[in-house]
Parts: structure tokens; C-alpha cells; sequence
């Protein structure tokens, strides 16, 4: 953020909130779709879910547009704590307004920490890396970390061990195969995936990982519309799996998730890690099922791949004049 934006203040201009929504589009979506729009009010935000960004096929109800969108809020949050104020939010705050996801106001002038500065500092660093992983062990305080970061936003990370890893990695394959016999799965990826000039979304192909031959890491398969030659060397045969579950399956809850979703990804950036999240095996709900605890009431839903790895691709961004609204009425 510029160095400019920063310093005593007692309150934020427009300007500087402009810059913290900049900020937030670069939080991680379902093939970088982006579904999110942003209204500056007096002393705060406004944050939307763009409807027309969703995935019909892979995302029919909306909650994968829901976790990128609270992504985006998170980092929203950030980018403001990191400015010198203490953010407050309130979710789905209009009853007659579905799509307005969130309120966000700027509070009380608060000191910056180091931690705060750090995280903040990570926003431009992270990209979804779909690369081989080096084969080094995660240390476990680093992962503890990560734990801490999803238990902050209410959410709970577990770290698979070896049965469980190899079950995640089989329903995940099994989810994609699933996947790829949907009506309209090849259209949809292609519609995200298909290179364009000056294009501000979707996944380039700069951003696609390789083939993974022995498939031991469960990375949905772009090589559908091109194909890709295995990787020399191969991913690591024993990835690090979590799998960030919530209290509850709505709305509120989907929200929830992709605000812990950024702030362990985030906070693995800190770390030096490479992510890489995973919807693949909560998409298909037979499969989602068998990753839930029911019995405590935690849903799953989002599978991360961490470890150390080589800096990924940055993936485009659509400028603000597209997802910034202008006060006043929704132009809907």
C-alpha cells in the first residue's frame, strides 16, 4: 500500500478506503472469477456478491462464491487494521439486499502491530501455486500457526495424517471424475480458462500447474482443454492436507470460511509456504459428506495444500473501475 495512505489519521478518505478495496480483489476465488463488488459509504464499505460471477455448475448454490467473497472481506479488513483503524463488520445487514454480503466500518484509530504489518505485507505475496511442492515436512509449530489463524475467524483447521491424506487425495479424484461427466463442466472451465487479450480474470494458463502422473496430490485437472506434460521429477508423494471446517452450513458460515480461508493462507504466506486450496472434494456433496463431522456439527469446506515450493504467478486482477460502485443507488 502506498506509504503515502499511511500516518496518524483520524479518520479515512475515500482515497485510502479505494486503496484497501484494491486491496481486497487480490483475496483467492473459485478460477479466479472475482465475484465480488465494493460501494464506499461514510466511514465504511459496502461489499457485494456479483451473482452474474457464480459457477452454475460447479457452484449451483453459491457457497464457493460466498467463501471468495469473504476472502475479499477479510482482506479488507486487513488492509484498513493496517491503515491504523480497527474494522468492525456486520454480515447480511439488509434483509431486502441478499447480495449485500457485508458491512464494514471504520472504527477507532488502533496502533499497527508487527503481526498486523506482517500478514498485511503477505496480501501481495500469495498466489494459488499448482506446482510440485518440495518434499521437506511442514514443521509442526508452523502448522499450529495455521491452526490459530483459522480458529481467530471462528473456523477449525485440521491437519490430515497419513490415512486421512490418502483418503482426501482419492475422494479428490474421484470428486473430479465426478466433475467432468457434469452437462456443461467443459464449457464452464473453458469459459474461465480460455486465454483472451487484456483479460482481468480466470485462470492463464501461466497460473495451471502440471500433469500429476502418479497422482498423488489432488489438482483439478486443466489439462481437460489443454494438455500439459507430467512434471520431471514429479509432486511430492506425501503432501500436507488440511481441511478448514465451520459450526454450521449457511450462508453466514460459508462467509466465515473465506475469511478464515485467507487468513491461513495469508499467514502460511508469512511462513514462506506455497497453498494451494482445493474445492474439488467439496463440490460433490456425496463426497463432501464423508469429509464432514457431523457429529460435532463442523462442516468441511475447503481442503488446503500447503508446503514449500517455488513463488507462484501472479493471476490477473480487474481494475476498480469494474467492481468499485459508485454512491447512491445499486444501479441494478
Amino acid at each position: 500500500m502506498p506509504e503515502s495512505l499511511t500516518g496518524a489519521r483520524d479518520v479515512l478518505s475515500p482515497a485510502v478506503l479505494s486503496e484497501c478495496v484494491r486491496a481486497a480483489t487480490a483475496a483467492p476465488s473459485l478460477h479466479n472469477s472475482q465475484p465480488w463488488r465494493f460501494r464506499l459509504r461514510d466511514g465504511g464499505v459496502d461489499v457485494y456478491a456479483d451473482q452474474r460471477r457464480r459457477l452454475d455448475v460447479l457452484d449451483p448454490a453459491g457457497r464457493e462464491l460466498l467463501i471468495s467473497v469473504g476472502a475479499a472481506l477479510f482482506t479488507l479488513r486487513l488492509a484498513i487494521r493496517r491503515e491504523g483503524f480497527l474494522p468492525g463488520v456486520a454480515l447480511f445487514p439488509d434483509a431486502g439486499d441478499a447480495d449485500l454480503v457485508a458491512r464494514v466500518t471504520v472504527g477507532r484509530p488502533e496502533p499497527v502491530t508487527p503481526a498486523v504489518e506482517a500478514l498485511a505485507a503477505s496480501i501481495a505475496h500469495r498466489h494459488t501455486n499448482r506446482r510440485p511442492f518440495a518434499r521437506s515436512m511442514v514443521p509442526a509449530d508452523v502448522l499450529e500457526h495455521l491452526r490459530d489463524a483459522a480458529r481467530r475467524e471462528g473456523a477449525v483447521l485440521t491437519v490430515a495424517d497419513a490415512p486421512a491424506r490418502d483418503a482426501i487425495v482419492r475422494l479428490s479424484r474421484a470428486a473430479d471424475r465426478r466433475l467432468r461427466a457434469r452437462g456443461g463442466y467443459r464449457a464452464e472451465m473453458s469459459r474461465w480458462t480460455a486465454p483472451g487479450t487484456g483479460r482481468r480474470d480466470g485462470v492463464p494458463s501461466s497460473a495451471v500447474g502440471p500433469w500429476d502422473a502418479l497422482e498423488t496430490v489432488p489438482i483439478r485437472d486443466f489439462g481437460l482443454l489443454r494438455p500439459l506434460p507430467p512434471e520431471p521429477g514429479g509432486f511430492e508423494p506425501y503432501p500436507t492436507i488440511m481441511v478448514l471446517g465451520t459450526e454450521g452450513d449457511g450462508r453466514a458460515e460459508w462467509v466465515t470460511a473465506g475469511q478464515a480461508l485467507q487468513r491461513v493462507l495469508l499467514a502460511a504466506t508469512w511462513q514462506n509456504l506455497a497453498t494451494t486450496p482445493i474445492s474439488q472434494p467439496v463440490e460433490i456433496p456425496a463426497v463432501r459428506r464423508l469429509l464432514t463431522a457431523t457429529a460435532g456439527g463442523t462442516w468441511a469446506q475447503m481442503v488446503i495444500r500447503v508446503g514449500y515450493g517455488r513463488p507462484a504467478a501472479a493471476t490477473p486482477r480487474r481494475p476498480l473501475s469494474q467492481v468499485l460502485l459508485l454512491p447512491g443507488p445499486d444501479p441494478r
